[in-house]
């Protein structure tokens, strides 16, 4: 897998989980990232910054582009051995884009991981990576087979589980100081009709504008960060 960026390219570099093969810099270029890259062994090329917007699919390498193992993802029992679990699950979601959000809004958080299923949901991709602003190299992700068996697995390990939805409780209402998950749907299905049975509850974000839905990357990060000023 290839990322590119400068951020992207330096936490990929200071992570444990993700291996840098080889980084590609352009000519020149002599900083904290070359420095770490060669700290750590990793074989770098400096070519001309053409060469660089040929191998980049949109041209925003800024002057880097790495050569990185696939990305490694862990169990669901990885993410349980937290005390007190803070879980996100993702049900469906396809955009790259809005899982990158979610990425890195989970590590600004301090969430402990996501759950993601293995069909009809994005992976992570060299662009989910650009997206996270480098945070997938420092956030655990366990990628099942199926989403319902994850969310019964969380529910017996004591973690309670909400969908985040239009329909539910006021989020701000409910205790969620304990061990806990969210989980959040697809940008156009939501959550699917089992899936959400299966939860503890429903919870959802006062809205007042006329659009009744927010983006699935926004409305997850405002739910995360409710969880946290609720633990203090």
């Amino acid at each position: 897998m290839k990322i590119q960026g400068r951020n992207s390219v330096n936490e990929a570099l200071k992570s444990d989980s993700i291996t840098v093969n080889t980084l590609i810099c352009e000519k020149g270029t002599s900083d904290s990232i070359t420095a770490l890259a060669r700290q750590k062994g990793v074989k770098i090329t400096f070519v001309d910054r053409a060469v660089l917007d040929k191998m980049s699919d949109d041209g925003k390498h800024q002057g880097y582009i790495a050569d990185v193992t696939d990305f490694e993802y862990c169990d669901v029992e990885d993410i349980l051995a937290s005390e007190q679990p803070f879980v996100v699950v993702l049900d469906g979601l396809n955009d790259p884009h809005n899982f990158g959000s979610i990425i890195r809004a989970c590590e600004c958080a301090g969430a402990d991981g996501i759950i993601i299923g293995k069909n009809r949901q994005v992976a992570v991709t060299d662009t989910v990576v650009r997206t996270s602003a480098g945070a997938a190299s420092h956030v655990r992700i366990a990628r099942v087979t199926n989403i319902n068996n994850a969310i019964k697995q969380l529910r017996e390990a004591g973690v309670w589980v909400y969908a985040l939805d239009m329909d539910g409780q006021e989020i701000t209402s409910v205790d969620l100081r304990g061990a806990v998950a969210l989980v959040v749907g697809s940008e156009g299905e939501g959550i699917s009709p089992y899936t959400k049975k299966l939860c503890d509850g429903v919870v959802s974000l006062k809205l007042k504008g006329k659009v009744n839905s927010l983006n699935a990357s926004v409305a997850c990060g405002i739910a995360l960060y409710e969880v946290v000023r609720q633990r203090g």
